[in-house]
């Protein structure tokens, strides 16, 4: 069978191949099922329509048959599972004396499937989802009892296969967050720093903390990283161990240059973020409050404005500044801009990237350009690649762009380095 993706076999309901499954029961003695748990694929449904929720189940039937055939070297009956549910279910029906096929085959053919929604999972969801969630696996067999009907059992079976795919799925959970919890008790993230540059004398004016997690791992992206933290209910301490990395990282510090961190609103109830407990964190690396600017994406929720403005004003008063972050990327632009009277206005990459070949982009800039003189504040346009880009911002009158037109974030100082 063709391992192709690109067109769905499909998956029909149980209801459908049941009389062929007990036929099959009854000759062989024994069916084995592994059974996939889609249900996190209901997102696809609920944004983009029941047809492309069933184009992604067939998909997934087609990465079980061809597992099956891999495997076993033949193909099965593949079911979507109980109408009006999000699974898909591999029926191999055997001898009930085939011990091999009950110790090795099944739980190799469940592996199988595993492996392969690793390697080919985000063709089943695209172009609805940019990479497939986890899918909870199970697996369950069943003897021919002549005394009970072939479909009390088969059903009996499938749901026993459906506890043991919640069984790994609360498994695999629980080993997420272990090792989730660890990374933050051990610190284990880093910071790089992404230059933030003069549009028009190109000399570096500061640097953007970014975290990392460790490289190679599952919590290297910040995408990850802060997915799992509001998962985990961990994004406080995700956040209070990013911003110490942060400041740990810029130790020498370049002279001049401004150490741009984030932040999340709730920062300021953090005690080790109070201003004095902050300054001795500073003095440490050889920082001042002049140096630093904290972050604050457009897009975290505010509760309570009021409240943030008087902690921002504490703060300002030492010399700390403040910038928006992701500027145009939410529905709240306008009314954070305005709430929090920023220093430093970063207008996200959407309104940037091209900037230079469309004036549409040209035009929202300037008047965020307009808005920002108003407030005595200065534009980042963020997400360059291109000179062309970086020079169409000077034009238009934007104090810096950043992006990895100036290269890829970098640590300050090489690994290991004291």
């Amino acid at each position: 069978m063709s391992e192709s993706l690109d067109k769905s076999h499909g998956a029909p309901p149980l209801a459908d191949i049941l009389d062929e499954l007990g036929v099959r029961f009854n000759l062989q003695g024994a069916v084995g099922i592994v059974f996939v748990d889609a249900t996190p694929l209901q997102e696809i449904e609920r944004r983009y329509g029941y047809l492309a929720h069933a184009r992604a189940l067939g998909a997934l039937a087609d990465i079980a048959q061809a597992s099956c055939q891999h495997v076993l070297g033949g193909p099965e009956i593949v079911s979507g599972g109980e109408t009006g549910r999000s699974e898909v279910a591999l029926f191999v029906a055997r001898p009930s004396d085939d011990a091999s096929f009950y110790a090795d085959g099944l739980p190799g053919l469940a592996q199988e499937i595993r492996e392969r929604l690793i390697r080919h999972g985000n063709r089943v969801v695209y172009p609805y989802m940019r990479q497939i969630p986890r899918l909870s696996i199970g697996q369950s067999y069943v003897m021919r009892n002549p005394l009970i009907s072939e479909v009390s059992q088969l059903r009996e079976a499938l749901e026993t296969a459906r506890r043991d795919a919640r069984l790994d799925g609360e498994l695999a959970r629980r080993e997420l967050r272990r090792e989730f919890t660890e990374l933050i008790v051990a610190g284990r993230v880093s910071s790089v720093y992404e230059p933030i540059v003069e549009a028009t004398g190109y000399t570096v004016f500061g640097y953007e903390a970014l975290v990392r997690g460790p490289s190679g791992s599952r919590f290297e992206s910040p995408a990850e990283l802060f997915g799992l933290g509001q998962q985990e209910d961990l994004l406080f301490e995700l956040d209070c161990l990013c911003r110490r990395k942060a400041i740990e990282g810029a130790r020498d510090f370049p002279a001049g240059a401004k150490l741009f961190i984030n932040i999340r609103p709730t920062a300021i109830h953090d005690p080790s973020f109070q201003p004095d407990a902050l300054r001795r964190t500073l003095d440490h690396c050889g920082l001042g409050p002049s140096d630093v600017v904290f972050e604050i994406s457009e897009q975290e929720s505010i509760e309570n404005y009021e409240i943030f403005r008087e902690a921002r004003d504490a703060y300002g008063n030492l010399g700390f500044q403040f910038a928006l972050d992701d500027t145009g990327a939410g529905y709240a632009s306008l009314e954070a801009v305005m709430e929090l009277a920023p220093e430093f206005i970063k207008v996200d990459r959407a309104f940037v990237a091209g900037i230079d070949e469309d004036p549409a982009r040209q035009n929202m800039v300037r008047a965020f350009q307009a808005i920002a003189r108003d407030m005595n504040a200065r534009i980042i346009g963020e997400g360059l690649d291109r000179l062309e880009e970086l020079q169409t911002l000077a034009e238009l009158g934007i104090h810096f762009g950043q992006g990895w037109l100036f290269g890829k974030p970098a640590p300050l100082r090489a690994a290991g380095e004291d």
